[in-house]
């Protein structure tokens, strides 16, 4: 023990690296998984960026809700991007290394960008209370500068809640193993690999997870508890329908996102189960991603008008080009 404590004291930690174990059990079909899950990730990018282009080239998008729309597909991309290159090469190398200060910065960046994603999906729910409940307040209240200030409070406290836990389990001491028995450094694994006491920062973790999933759920619950009683009331069924409409796709990503986070981050005893957590977080950082943009363009007339008239304006534009280049020859 003696040693051990001289050594921590000296070198901070023994281990220098950490050994991704991904899915053994279906090593013998990496090449296919490979490029199952480089399609998916390539899929989730177009029609992400997708969702930002349309937000940004229509003037009838310039709204809060697709502001807040376009802000989360770009957390949402960029927090898979942090996991699914990291898989991919697990598929096809069988087990990938990983520094340790790599490691640690890969579960801080997947657990900010994560958390910062369930804050925005929270002020999500109250644009979309705000519009359905309160419309003769809705531009007042959402004024641009609402908006700008509402995503830079979810950057911020989803920066707090997980820097805090994060650094401290930095600076646990690691003596071994080094074998982590998932596809991404995440903070129950490398928690349960430390050979400090962790128990304190393993609460406090705990405890910053039920905030970034309970405040997020209850604004959520409260938000459309609201609507659902103001879409009731409303007199036609027209008017019911195209209110629901905006908000059923939320609510799916809602239950998507919630239900496979709370699995991994809100029971306790993780190390118990740690292969049904690798499964829930493929369905957090593969399927759930995959389906959103899928989701929010499909079950959206806006989107869906504003995509063909940007359609109509590409074949326009080339038919013009066409047309000048046979009057040029």
């Amino acid at each position: 023990m003696d040693m051990l404590i001289t050594e921590e004291t000296r070198n901070g930690t023994a281990i220098q690296e950490f050994i991704l174990e991904g899915f053994p059990a279906v090593d013998h079909l990496g090449i296919l998984l490979f490029l199952v899950h480089l399609l998916a990730y390539l899929s989730c990018f177009m029609g992400n960026m997708l969702i930002i282009a349309i937000s940004c080239e229509d003037h009838r998008l310039h709204t809060p809700m697709y502001f807040f729309l376009s802000t989360f597909s770009i957390v949402e991309f960029c927090c898979i991007s942090t996991v699914i290159p990291q898989l991919l090469a697990i598929f096809l190398s069988g087990r990938q290394r990983i520094s340790f200060g790599a490691c640690f910065t890969q579960a801080f960046v997947f657990l900010f960008l994560g958390s910062t994603a369930f804050f925005l999906l929270a002020v999500l729910s109250l644009d979309r209370y705000l519009a359905i409940c309160k419309p003769l307040h809705y531009h007042t209240i959402m004024s641009p500068r609402v908006c700008v200030f509402l995503v830079t409070v979810c950057l911020v406290l989803g920066f707090l809640l997980v820097a805090i836990p994060i650094v401290k389990l930095s600076r646990s001491f690691y003596c071994g193993p080094n074998v982590i028995p998932h596809f991404f450094c995440d903070f129950g694994p490398l928690a349960n690999l430390s050979c400090s006491e962790t128990r304190a920062i393993k609460m406090l973790f705990f405890n910053f997870a039920l905030i970034v999933l309970f405040t997020s759920f209850l604004i959520a619950v409260f938000a459309y508890s609201n609507i659902v009683v103001t879409i009731v009331r409303l007199p036609s069924a027209r008017e019911r329908q195209r209110a629901f409409s905006t908000c059923s796709s939320h609510l799916i990503v809602l239950l998507l996102m919630f239900g496979s986070c709370m699995f991994i981050y809100i029971k306790p005893k993780q190390s118990s189960r740690l292969d049904t957590n690798r499964e829930a977080a493929l369905v957090n950082t593969v399927v759930t991603p995959l389906l959103n943009p899928v989701i929010y363009t499909l079950r959206n007339k806006q989107v869906h008008q504003a995509l063909k008239d940007a359609m109509s304006k590409v074949k326009l534009h080339r038919y013009h080009r066409k047309k000048y280049i046979l009057s040029l020859t």
